[in-house]
């Protein structure tokens, strides 16, 4: 910041950033004008919290004035927030909104705050988008923020039909593990996001193997995964078959079969094992995900949400979910 003020100077920097902020916001008035007025609502599930069973609800009205430009995304209605660490605090859902509206967009939009001066989000206290003290918040960022995005995704579609794409996987798969080293004795953590399928869309098929919305992980390739922890990667393939079938199909998701090489504990934080991502149009819904542990041959079909001590020789199968399918095939 120092060598622009001396480059341009305060006061014609400080115009800049002004005009820059300035146009984001018209380009999102120019949107909302652009839709039509009205009331409309959607809801979507997560799986449950990972301490209680049940799914929880997210729940979106979106009201829009097209004559002032503005519009309302309330999350009225959603369930209060959970004991299991997924909820969400209003930063992380205010942030999933933004990049809804930001995909809205052309490409080259520049993303500042202006975008969401004409939006105004409501997320009322004590719920899973907004929660409060002591409410347990880590996995808000990674699994709810993901959930926000499919809601307000699934409400957009009605409002603009033709233009918005059936859900992703709709979970990061997450997957950590700790232990010691047996090659060399010292303490190690490794922690990933597994990619999904991404969902069909009015223009194409859903792309298989992706990060999809609030996730932006970067593939480890194999060889260094093994060099780097003590884990054998048995299987890396896209899972065939588990995108939503449609005019345009949902893209396959991935199945990664890890075995440990020594004794470690392994924490699982995924969603769409029980709900799937559906489709739009007529598309039909993604598989949903799945995670096996096997010991000595026998399979063991894990919750999307656990903690397990495991003796070397285990192995972990995580098959993440397909997006869902576009149109009637």
């Amino acid at each position: 910041m120092t060598e622009l003020v001396v480059r341009f100077g305060l006061s014609r920097l400080l115009r800049g950033v002004s005009q820059i902020i300035e146009g984001s916001e018209r380009l999102m008035r120019g949107v909302l004008g652009s839709l039509p007025a009205g009331t409309w609502k959607a809801e979507d599930f997560l799986d449950d919290d990972g301490v209680r069973p049940g799914k929880i609800a997210i729940r979106v009205i979106f009201r829009n004035d097209p004559i002032r430009r503005q519009a309302e995304v309330d999350f009225t209605g959603t369930d209060a927030q959970v004991p299991g660490g997924i909820n969400a605090v209003y930063a992380i859902t205010w942030s999933a909104v933004f990049y809804v509206f930001r995909c809205l967009l052309p490409a080259d939009a520049i993303a500042t705050a202006g975008l969401m001066y004409p939006i105004t989000v409501i997320a009322p206290e004590g719920t899973i988008v907004n929660a409060v003290a002591p409410a347990a918040v880590a996995g808000g960022n990674v699994e709810t923020s993901q959930r926000i995005v499919d809601t307000l995704l699934k409400t957009l579609a009605q409002v603009i039909p033709g233009k918005i794409p059936a859900a992703s996987a709709g979970t990061m798969n997450n997957l950590t593990i700790g232990g010691i080293d047996p090659r060399t004795g010292l303490p190690y953590t490794y922690y990933e996001t597994i990619a999904g399928g991404l969902g069909g869309s009015p223009e194409s098929a859903g792309a298989s193997g992706h990060h999809a919305h609030m996730t932006n992980s970067l593939n480890t390739p194999v060889e260094a995964l093994e060099y780097a922890y003590p884990f054998r990667v048995m299987r890396y393939a896209l899972r065939r078959k588990s995108g939503g079938s449609g005019r345009n199909g949902g893209g396959d998701g991935i199945v990664r079969e890890i075995e440990l090489l020594g004794d470690a504990q392994v924490t699982l934080l995924a969603d769409r094992r029980q709900t799937r991502p559906w489709g739009l149009e007529g598309g039909e819904n993604g598989a949903a995900g799945k995670s096996t542990l096997i010991q000595d041959g026998a399979e063991q079909i894990l919750p999307g949400k656990c903690t397990r001590e495991l003796p070397a020789g285990s192995r972990l199968r995580i098959e993440s979910p397909g997006g869902g399918g576009w149109g009637k095939a």
